[in-house]
């Protein structure tokens, strides 16, 4: 489990380095090394082995290792990473063990990164068998595309499949063997072309191809490629300068008698009723043409109850960090660094210090001046000043920059809030800025009220890779539990979506030499078409699953521990939530053997949605049929052949057990057994029969009853646990959510 092709590829990287607030002026000069050692210790003697090679400190400072010492490898090779100068790595190389020291080089990437995060490597594994998602076409129902660019070349491409039957809108150019079709669905626009930019970015990180020396302002460069860069595209432009829902239904109707396989969705709003959210009912129509739907959740997080696109036909897609930072350092007056990430990296920003203004001392009377408006930074004099600025007040954060930029400030430092914690963001900024947490936030405010002058610079320090803190929820991603439908967990899946470099229409950098123009944003409209593009290459790796069991294996399959083995946490970097993660984070080369899956076919909804106590004519508009629940069968929401549990128990007294029916389908082995293993959530009892499961043969299936109870005890509240059916060579991993009140 985990990601052991990512961790072989960085060294092993088990320690994130952080420059803390006390390090010397000497230091903040020092050059980070490599350091190869002989062998000569055991891994648990390893960090005191390698601190043995540093000089030692000249006073009783008990964080001098963790601010010299930036990394340990311990599996590929014994060695280390440590900030030096050439004095000390000369004196290094007369102790026992030494075998090599250089200084550390830039590594050229994938410049998304994400497809390596994910453990997709060129020429070999999931993605040589998958074929790239060769065959797949899928459809980005966004602001359209820009079809020059290259990451849409059809260099090698075949043609499209007989079964296409889309169009091509541009008036300007011909669509080729990667761009299928092309169709506009807004009024305020002729053609497909992208005046935004969202649509370019989310279309290549699904299906883009190899594109060389793709990086933004210099940083993170290297090719940058999407998950499925052999599959189909076919562009629907549903969005102008706004996304209005007539034109979405059109587009999703038209798309499924194209013949699209996956539909990605960057888009949607907060849901109260499945048959009245238009995305739900295109998306439960392509569903039962055998299309997968993958949707974003939204970008209303922290917060609970925030989630968009919650229909359990739909493959509801929440955001993550990846291991690479864009760094840039505040460095203070005081000698004080905090980490932060910019994509704008000016080579020639001086490292002298400069005045610096927290932007909410500059006028006590206007209380909106922290966020750094526009209005309320001209009345100000900020000329050759670093301004600290808030996050918020619905003020962009590009434009906060523009607005300090403009009243003559050198630099910005950009705050979180509270609940953004330590989620921070390397965006193409207009002037050098660091985006850092909102605990080191606080460390600059106090520090500013400390003295009469305070000073501060930026330290730019290009692409770093290896945060085994990776992956972590994103601040900005949905959370559950699911107000549409409770008795289903949501978001089903995380996905990249912080600093995701993909194409852009135009150059952030105002270069009008080259086509190959690339940008860095986030999002949960970045990581759903990280999964869109999964599904594509288990799509062509396994064309005759449906919807349902695509998704079941991404789910049931997902990594639910970061880089070093810890649970994945959530922006303020505490064990993240299951209405945060849903089954955890997609992990594409285990989802092409998932041992087991849960299948779904379209009249399985059926009597879910009588359940949910739908009208017939609710239920009607959903299935664009006629109804009568009453001759149905209905059954409750946990009854749904779905890859998870959601389970809501109102009261000690009243609530009882629950016992729900699953079946699962074996698409391994021929003959295996499973086991089944249970974690259950606190203040929950959770039994399953039977506990072993035998198949003889391949689709075969088998059912099982699981029943939830409630506890006699003082839990009330969100909790979660897991039931885990394994085999010899499978592990079939479905969370619990529970809600105790």
């Amino acid at each position: 489990m985990g990601y052991k092709p990512l961790m072989t590829l960085m060294l092993c990287m088990l320690n994130l380095h952080v420059i803390i607030a006390n390090a010397t002026p000497d230091e903040i000069s020092l050059e980070t090394y490599i350091i190869r050692i002989d062998h000569g210790a055991t891994a648990e003697d390893l960090d005191t082995w390698y601190k043995s090679f540093l000089p030692p400190p000249t006073t009783t400072d008990t964080t001098y290792h963790r601010r010299r010492l930036t990394y340990s490898y311990r599996n590929v090779f014994r060695g280390f990473a440590a900030r030096l100068s050439p004095d000390e790595v000369k004196a290094m190389e007369t102790k026992p063990g030494f075998v090599s020291a250089r200084p550390q080089r830039k590594i050229s990437l994938h410049t998304t990164h994400s497809p390596n995060f994910l453990g997709l490597n060129q020429n070999t594994g999931f993605w040589q068998n998958s074929n790239y998602g060769r065959g797949v076409i899928i459809g980005v129902l966004d602001t359209g595309i820009l079809p020059e660019h290259p990451s849409f070349s059809d260099e090698g491409m075949p043609p499209p499949p007989a079964k296409w039957k889309g169009k091509c809108e541009f008036n300007h150019t011909s669509c080729n063997n990667k761009i299928i079709g092309a169709r506009t669905f807004t009024s305020s626009a002729d053609t497909p072309l992208d005046d935004d930019g969202h649509g370019t970015h989310t279309a290549s990180t699904a299906a883009g191809r190899f594109v060389r020396g793709a990086n933004v302002f210099g940083n993170a460069n290297g090719t940058a490629v999407g998950i499925a860069p052999m599959a189909h595209l076919a562009i629907y432009k549903v969005c102008g300068t706004f996304c209005f829902e007539s034109d979405i239904i059109a587009a999703m109707d038209v798309a499924v008698d194209d013949g699209v396989d996956i539909l990605s969705l960057s888009l949607g709003s907060l849901s109260f009723d499945l048959h009245d959210d238009p995305i739900s009912l295109g998306a439960y129509t392509a569903t039962e043409k055998g299309i997968l739907v993958s949707c974003s959740a939204g970008n209303g997080g922290p917060s609970n109850f925030s989630l968009s696109n919650e229909a359990p036909w739909i493959l509801t897609v929440g955001a993550s960090t990846i291991d690479r930072k864009i760094r840039s350092t505040a460095v203070l007056g005081n000698n004080a660094t905090f980490d932060g990430e910019s994509a704008f990296q000016p080579a020639d920003f001086p490292a002298t210090q400069s005045p610096l203004v927290y932007a909410s001392m500059l006028n006590a009377t206007d209380p909106q001046i922290r966020f750094c408006g526009a209005r309320s930074l001209n009345k100000t004099d900020i000329r050759g000043k670093v301004v600290v600025c808030d996050l918020g007040g619905l003020i962009p954060r590009i434009e906060k920059g523009i607005a300090v930029k403009n009243g003559g400030a050198v630099a910005m430092i950009l705050v979180n809030t509270a609940a953004y914690g330590n989620l921070t963001l390397a965006e193409a900024h207009v002037l050098p800025v660091t985006h850092v947490s909102y605990a080191d936030g606080l460390k600059i405010k106090t520090y500013i009220n400390s003295t009469s002058t305070p000073t501060a610079t930026i330290v730019f320090k290009g692409t770093v890779i290896g945060d085994d803190r990776a992956p972590v929820v994103a601040a900005f991603s949905s959370r559950g539990p699911n107000y549409a439908s409770p008795g289903i967990l949501k978001p089903d899946i995380l996905g990249p979506g912080v600093n995701i470099l993909a194409a852009w229409p135009v150059s952030v950098e105002n270069n009008t030499n080259t086509r190959s123009t690339f940008n860095m944003i986030s999002g949960t409209s970045m990581s759903c078409p990280h999964l869109s593009g999964v599904a594509a290459l288990l799509k062509s790796a396994h064309p005759d699953w449906s919807p349902a069991a695509i998704k079941s294996a991404i789910m049931t399959t997902a990594d639910v521990v970061n880089l070093a083995k810890n649970p994945i946490e959530d922006e303020r970097f505490l064990p993240a939530s299951v209405f945060a993660t849903g089954s955890g984070h997609v992990n594409p080369s285990r989802a092409s053997d998932p041992g087991l899956v849960y299948d779904l076919q379209p009249e399985d909804y059926v009597p879910y949605l009588c359940g949910l106590n739908y009208t017939n004519r609710q239920v009607g508009t959903i299935l664009q049929r006629r109804v009568n629940c009453s001759a149905e069968s209905r059954i409750l929401e946990g009854d749904l052949n779905y890859p998870s549990f959601a389970v809501t128990f109102r009261s000690l007294v009243s609530s009882g057990s629950q016992t729900y029916t699953r079946t699962v389908t074996n698409v391994g082995e021929a003959n295996s057994s499973y086991v089944v293993e249970i974690v259950a959530p606190s203040g929950m009892e959770v039994r399953v029969e039977p506990t072993k499961l035998d198949f003889s043969q391949v689709k075969q299936k088998l059912q099982y009853n699981v029943t939830f109870s409630r506890l006699n005890s003082t839990v009330f509240g969100h909790v979660q646990g897991y039931l885990k059916w394994d085999s010899a060579k499978h592990s079939v991993r479905s969370p619990i959510a529970g809600i105790l009140r």
